[in-house]
């Protein structure tokens, strides 16, 4: 699956293809959840959509791809960053996104699934 993700829309596909994935509001916008939770969402900038993330792997994120991932100073110091659309490595932008489901999807879910990507 090498095609690039170029909007939000291609973003909620993908989402939607993850077990037990489905749209509800967050934040007054629909967004992929699993498990009551947002896993994705659009973000505060045009160009990019927000991803949850861990803050050892953020940084590593944001170290070895900063032209994919960023953040601004709203996200600093939380657990998230941001993802730009048309990465030249969508596989891995993809297994970003299978994560953040894993991390918020139940004990059942993750043990349905396998192993965390």
């Amino acid at each position: 699956m090498a095609d690039t993700i170029d909007s939000w829309d291609q973003v909620v596909v993908f989402a939607l293809t993850l077990p037990d994935t489905y749209m509800e509001s967050f934040y007054g916008t629909p967004c992929p959840k699993v498990n009551k939770k947002a896993f994705v969402s659009p973000g505060r900038e045009p160009d990019s959509f927000h991803v949850p993330s861990p803050h050892h792997e953020k940084e590593l994120l944001l170290e070895t791809d900063p032209d994919t991932f960023w953040q601004t100073k709203h996200y600093e110091s939380w657990p998230g960053l941001l993802v730009r659309y048309g990465s030249s490595d969508p596989d891995r932008v993809r297994n970003v996104i299978k994560r953040a489901w894993w991390d918020k999807a139940s004990k059942a879910q993750r043990a349905a699934f396998g192993e965390r990507p």
